[in-house]
């Protein structure tokens, strides 16, 4: 919010009949953290009841204004190009203007905004980007030949850790407050040490098969290929309708999965392999959907035992009728399709 709408703010509620008191804490309540401080409040509440009805700040003498020119818009741009971590002081020093011209070159004139790099699972190299450009259309191909049967056919399947405790999210942490309180405040904590990896198949109609590892076990290429058989065997009991189709059968390049054993488990098991690009849990439903909704439901659920956590995931997904899971793997094509928009390179939310 601009430093002037907060003054217009202190004028409306200073008109209202408030104190200066009483217009900080209603800025606080709205605004939170970046509302003015008590002498910027008590400053322009003093200006008001002098009798002041402008908001914006007056000329003073002083050094003048700096002249925007295309030849100094040129500089700042091609210093920018140079190094984009450069600071606004640095600009303006270089330069040879101020400070709040410098930034406003950058702002309005460039229309440039600095922002933090993005935690990404892997910096793509060029080959990494087309193989994910090529199966993304590979696969959105065999989707919009006959998307209901791909749906109808699909499973998927990751494995993911659950702790005994995840914290709660910053967003599931928020509360509301009167005005006056302060923001409420938290140690800060990390997931426990205790926990379960567990493997999970689904489809567009719910869960299949959930297998929790046993302490002291790692999945394996013998230990998946042997999962897949239980797999199999539960498929046939609960997706009949599948008995005379080819399954579409999905998971990533982990090295259990990708191992000769399973390869051969999977041939045996007339499975049709869906293709999945390497360093892409970005194309991945269970990363993109499944995981971050049972993590989210998770946080700051305390458990003392494996017997705890499986029991509550289990009664978590009991809950959701078919068209969760549905909607869920629909979201793949759009996935499919940004990453085709974006050349191969990782898809954000």
């Amino acid at each position: 919010m601009e430093k002037v709408q907060y003054r217009s703010v202190i004028r409306f509620l200073f008109l209202d009949g408030k104190t200066c008191e009483e217009i900080k804490a209603k800025l606080d309540a709205v605004y939170g953290d970046p509302s003015p401080s008590m002498t910027t409040v008590r400053y322009w509440f003093n200006e008001f009841k002098r009798g002041r009805t402008s908001v914006f700040d007056e000329e003073r003498p002083g050094r003048p204004a700096d002249v925007v020119t295309e030849e100094i818009v040129e500089k700042v741009h091609d210093m920018i190009l140079a190094d984009r971590r450069t600071k606004v002081r640095e600009v303006a020093e270089a330069i040879g203007v101020s400070y709040g011209t410098a930034l406003n070159i950058l702002h309005d004139n460039l229309s440039m905004r600095k922002v933090s790099a993005r935690w990404v699972p892997r910096l793509l190299t060029v080959d990494n980007k087309r193989i994910r450009l090529s199966m993304s259309k590979q696969c959105l191909d065999l989707f919009k030949r006959n998307s209901q049967e791909f749906l109808r056919r699909v499973v998927t399947v990751d494995e993911t850790w659950i702790h005994y405790y995840t914290p709660e999210t910053k967003r599931q942490s928020k509360q509301w407050i009167f005005p006056g309180e302060s923001a409420p405040k938290k140690a800060k904590t990390v997931p426990s040490a205790g926990k379960v990896m567990a493997t999970i198949f689904w489809d567009s109609k719910g869960i299949i098969l959930m297998d929790f590892l046993q302490k002291g076990r790692t999945i394996t290429g013998q230990y998946y290929s042997e999962l897949l058989d239980r797999f199999d065997k539960k498929l046939k009991e609960t997706r009949p309708h599948l008995a005379k189709k080819k399954v579409l059968f999905h998971h990533d390049n982990a090295p259990a999965h990708s191992s000769g054993i399973v390869v051969a488990k999977l041939h045996e098991l007339h499975y049709e392999l869906l293709p999945h690009p390497p360093y892409s849990p970005d194309l991945a439903p269970c990363d993109f959907f499944l995981f971050p909704n049972m993590k989210t439901w998770l946080g700051g659920k305390k458990f003392s035992s494996n017997e705890e956590v499986i029991a509550e995931t289990e009664a978590y997904f009991e809950e959701f009728d078919k068209s969760y899971f549905l909607e869920g793997l629909k979201k793949w094509q759009k996935r499919w399709e940004k990453c085709i928009d974006l050349k191969g390179d990782y898809v954000e939310k």
